[in-house]
Order: structure tokens, then C-alpha cells, then sequence
């Protein structure tokens, strides 16, 4: 089973375009004053846009082309949407598809966009590790790891 990925870039804000404690450049289209409850953990959303940024950065490439990249890594990925609203952006975006992250590069966005897990699994990883099922670790064996 394959998983065809909708807006990879959660509309532009793995980018790298949208920064910790920096105003939105002009002209973008950043959800700024949005008055819904809050769909994300703005301070882990930017921990894991500054590991891009500078993974990109020692690359010379684009945050955006460095998520991109990590998405198509990742073997369940069959496809990725892009969503680029100009001819630039879809050229960079397309630059991914020649891109191969490393162990390491993978590894720290893994680490660094890891979600905390829920209950009754964090308890189970806690208080009986040993008692896990072949389940159980298809989703619990990355926090095992800590």
C-alpha cells in the first residue's frame, strides 16, 4: 500500500520561507491571525524547519527541495502533490526528485519530527518493553530507541 502525499510542504511552511521569531516575507501567504483552535506545535513545527534549513544549507539547496527529498525517501511514499503557486517554486520542487538524502540527514529529520506518543503505547514502552508484540513495535520500536 502506497501513500500519495497532499501538500508536502503544509502550504509552504516546511518551505524554509517561514522562520522562528521572523515576520512572514511579503507577499506569502502565511496563516497569520487564523482563528481556528491551533492544528500544530508552532515551536516543534520550527524545530523541524531549522533542522531543513540547515541541512539545506550545507547542501546548497532549498529547505523546501530538502523536505521534498525526505518525503520521497521514505519507502511508503509513492507520490507527492505539489502545490507551487509560480514557475520557481515548481522548478525547485522538482529539483527533489534528483536529490538523495543521507543516513544522518534522514535521521535527524526523523528525530527531530517525531511525535510523542500516545497512550497506552508510551506506558506499554515504559512498563513492559519486553511483552511488546510484532504490533506493537511496528509503531512503538522508534521511541525504544531514546
Amino acid at each position: 500500500l502506497g501513500t500519495l502525499v497532499w501538500s508536502p510542504l503544509a502550504g509552504g511552511l516546511l518551505s524554509g520561507k517561514y522562520r522562528r521569531n521572523q515576520a512572514a516575507p511579503e507577499g506569502t501567504r502565511h496563516l497569520a491571525d487564523w482563528g481556528e483552535p491551533p492544528v500544530r506545535d508552532e515551536s516543534a513545527l520550527y524545530d523541524v524547519v531549522d533542522v531543513l534549513v540547515s541541512i539545506a544549507e550545507a547542501r546548497g539547496v532549498s529547505a523546501a527541495q530538502i523536505a521534498l527529498a525526505w518525503l520521497i525517501a521514505r519507502p511508503q511514499v509513492t507520490s507527492v502533490i505539489v502545490g507551487a503557486r509560480n514557475e520557481s517554486q515548481l522548478q525547485d520542487n522538482l529539483l527533489a526528485a534528483g536529490l538523495t538524502l543521507n543516513n544522518e540527514e534522514i535521521e535527524r529529520l526523523n528525530q527531530v519530527s517525531q511525535l510523542p506518543l500516545l497512550y497506552p503505547y508510551w506506558h506499554q514502552a515504559q512498563t513492559a518493553p519486553d511483552r511488546l508484540s510484532a504490533a506493537d513495535l511496528s509503531l512503538i520500536a522508534p521511541y525504544l530507541k531514546k
